[in-house]
């Protein structure tokens, strides 16, 4: 029998993160355009200056329920026929917020580019907030809740938050508002945040896509380029401050067969010279399946299915005074909480005394720089990263830099990042977990105060 021969790969090409150009719009919109030939569905993600911080006092979550009310309706259509015009477009409409603002994100096929922007550019000029709808998505954020406060990932979450921060803090409460404060929202709430915090002069829309055969330029100044609004000051962020206290919180579940893990404590902001080494050294010790923990925690102990240690920006200034949570998390079987901590410690302790392997380092090169073609493959994955750079203070080309320093960022360099990162001494543990049966062993191991809590 004849076969065919056996392909082989062609030779790479080269890549480099894409590079936008940046311009502004007359009403003083800051806009990044980036061409993408072939990309048929283009993607446009709208930065709000609308921090978490800037909540009122005790409407925690108003900033959410404004975020989803943006596709609620305007003053040209209501809720349905909203969602209706976005459906002949073949666009999603998404929004959330987060600590450093509001995101709005639009994905619709080129040829119904003009058509979907005005759509969007209603929902950032006008959005109608009518009573019902409000009252519709703050019961809907209020049967949430109950279900998140359940699931032991976002408990161990909350309670991080809320230890390594103060309690006056904004980062110290659950990003979407407590039962409490969300029910106090109304439709006068939320138009109030809007109003106060959402205009174009302090806003950034990133268009990424294939623009053939489309007039861009006309395409924005008839949409979002008509949107007006008040050039008041934006908020200035207040300080992050944090206390990585090495220390254990238990949130007590009774009968739990299984213990979830959530290890951390506050780093380096993302401008910082020590980022790339950071990122490198986080992902040797947990960024994969082959990595470290894993290897010692599931291939070696059979405790867990995985553990992941990774790096997330809470919130990034120009002066490095941001800060991101550096965490470890997984989950174990309940009986086995206290040799898993014990060996999980052990690993830190040994990374302190010898150290990454330039093997580590190598494979840890070649999946994070080797991905990054295939990572940024669609529109929506650009346009992402450029609204994130956008939110983070952080020049155009830092992710194509990123991947240049992470290539030249030796060994050592790594295991320093990754010492400091994650220090054996100064970790905040919360476990999620039985703690009748866990309680014991965890204090047996001496690794900080251990306390018990319940409750929400």
């Amino acid at each position: 029998m004849d076969f065919h021969p056996q392909p082989h790969g062609g030779t790479p090409k080269p890549w480099a993160f894409p590079a936008p150009e940046r311009g502004t719009l007359p009403n003083g919109l800051t806009l990044l355009r980036c061409h993408r030939p072939g990309q048929q569905v283009v993607a446009v993600e709208v930065s709000l200056l609308a921090p978490l911080d800037a909540e009122p006092e005790g409407l925690d979550g108003v900033a959410t329920i404004m975020a989803r009310a943006l596709s609620e309706g305007t003053d040209k259509h209501d809720a349905e026929e909203f969602a209706a015009e976005l459906e002949r477009c073949g666009a999603t409409l998404d929004a959330y917020a987060d600590h450093p603002g509001v995101r709005v994100a639009l994905e619709v096929p080129a040829s119904r580019l003009t058509k979907a922007l005005g759509l969007l550019a209603d929902a950032l000029r006008a959005p109608a907030f009518p009573e019902g709808e409000i009252e519709r998505l703050v019961n809907n954020r209020l049967d949430e809740i109950p279900h998140e406060l359940a699931n032991p990932a976002r408990r161990a979450a909350k309670e991080l938050s809320k230890e390594l921060f103060p309690a006056g803090a904004r980062m110290s409460r659950p990003r979407q508002g407590t039962e409490e404060t969300v029910a106090r929202i109304d439709a006068g709430a939320v138009r109030a945040f809007y109003q106060a915090h959402v205009r174009p002069g302090t806003a950034t829309a990133v268009v990424v896509g294939d623009f053939d055969g489309i007039d861009l330029d006309a395409a924005l100044a008839d949409t979002l380029g008509a949107w007006t609004g008040s050039t008041a000051e934006p908020q200035r962020p207040t300080p992050i401050t944090s206390d990585d206290t090495g220390r254990v919180v238990i949130v007590d579940r009774p009968g739990s067969v299984q213990t979830q893990l959530l290890i951390g404590r506050t780093g380096a902001d993302r401008h910082e010279r020590v980022w790339p080494a950071q990122v490198l050294g986080t992902y040797c010790l947990g960024g994969t399946l082959t990595s470290r923990l894993d290897r010692v925690l599931r291939e070696e102990k059979g405790y867990t299915y995985g553990v992941r240690a990774f790096g997330q920006v809470l919130r990034s200034a120009p002066d490095g005074s941001g800060a991101a949570l550096l965490a470890i998390s997984g989950s174990v079987a309940t009986d086995v909480t206290g040799p898993a901590l014990a060996d999980l410690w052990q690993v830190l302790r040994t990374l302190a005394a010898e150290g990454l392997t330039d093997d580590e380092r190598d494979v840890a090169v070649r999946n994070l720089v080797g991905v990054a073609p295939l990572k940024y493959e669609t529109a929506a994955a650009v346009a992402g990263t450029l609204a994130d750079q956008v939110e983070q203070h952080l020049p155009d080309d830092f992710q194509g830099e990123l991947y240049a320093r992470l290539a030249e960022t030796g060994t050592v360099e790594a295991t320093a990042a990754a010492v400091n990162a994650f220090p054996a001494d100064r970790l905040v543990a919360v476990l999620v977990g039985d703690a009748s049966q866990i309680a014991g062993p965890v204090r047996e191991l001496g690794i900080g105060e251990v306390k018990v809590v319940t409750g929400s």
